[in-house]
């Protein structure tokens, strides 16, 4: 189960004590706070706690009292143009800490994105769930040909149901001798921070996560990507989501200006006007690389 009955407990304690506040606080946020989002499996994202909101984007660019703007066209408006013209201060005025359970290897790649604040749950100290991240048969897939770290056609059922069956057996095997390593019953037994290391990369594990706006639209321009694997990027969309009832203005812009945009060099946008007075332009007199002109050519067809 994502959530043990001790953790839902606690949520369910901290939901019924509201406290009253004087600082800016977000109708959209207040709903997913201390709400878990399962992801995968076993995981799940949830909002532990956040600061600021779209008003306090406008206030810190215009260093104001109070409200942003006279207007909440205004406000949307300033927002806009902060994205459209990469002014990232005033989106960092804006805060989430999260608490995440990932696999193993998902926080591996998320703790690459080093602009964060991390404490991670340490297997040092506590006995790790004998929970493993198994991936459905909709997921199970071969290498891809042509890209090196990404997949490429799903395994056929035979072969599926073999790995699967491997993926689960070796997780269990891998936990039960790090059980029989730090038992204690009548045996001295090894250190935890020891026996952890027999444990496979597709364990559970649990953080809190904080980030500002602008770190976390950077995480999820690069991790809610079709592209990115499947793993991560539902944790991402699931973020996504919390985001875009927290901030919907900037939401919106982060959208329209970096997720549905693109950005060319000068090369490109060279070829782009040239398109427009109706030259024809081919990879060969692009001045571009055959990887480049592939890229440019996915950016026009969409």
């Amino acid at each position: 189960m994502p959530l043990s009955p001790e953790q839902q407990a606690e949520i369910d304690a901290q939901r019924q004590s509201p406290s009253q506040t004087l600082r800016v606080v977000s109708p959209g946020m207040e709903k997913h706070l201390y709400t878990a989002h399962d992801v995968l499996d076993h995981g799940f994202v949830r909002v532990i706690d956040y600061m600021g909101d779209d008003a306090a984007i406008c206030q810190a660019a215009r260093v104001s009292y109070g409200k942003g703007t006279k207007s909440v066209t205004n406000d949307e408006g300033l927002i806009r143009y902060l994205m459209r013209h990469w002014h990232s201060t005033p989106f960092e005025m804006c805060e989430i800490k999260l608490h995440v359970k990932l696999p193993v290897f998902v926080a591996r790649q998320w703790i690459r994105h080093r602009t964060a604040n991390v404490n991670e749950y340490s297997a040092r100290y506590s006995i790790l769930d004998r929970e493993f991240y198994i991936p459905a048969r909709e997921h199970v897939a071969a290498q891809s040909t042509v890209n090196n770290q990404g997949r490429g056609e799903l395994l056929g059922d035979a072969e599926a149901a073999r790995v699967l069956e491997i993926l689960k057996a070796d997780a269990g095997r891998a936990y039960d001798n790090y059980e029989a390593m730090i038992s204690q019953d009548g045996q001295q037994g090894l250190a935890r921070e020891l026996a952890r290391m027999n444990l496979p990369a597709n364990i559970y594990t649990q953080w809190y996560w904080k980030v500002d706006l602008h770190n976390l639209f950077h995480f999820l321009r690069l991790r809610a990507d079709p592209h990115a694997q499947y793993e991560i990027r539902v944790y991402a969309e699931a973020i996504a989501a919390v985001v875009s009832d927290w901030v919907p203005f900037a939401y919106r812009a982060f959208e329209d200006y970096r997720m549905g945009g693109a950005t060319l060099s000068a090369t490109a946008l060279d070829c782009v006007r040239r398109m427009v007075k109706g030259e024809t332009v081919t990879q060969e007199n692009s001045g571009m690389s055959k990887g480049e002109w592939r890229e440019f050519e996915g950016v026009l067809r969409g």
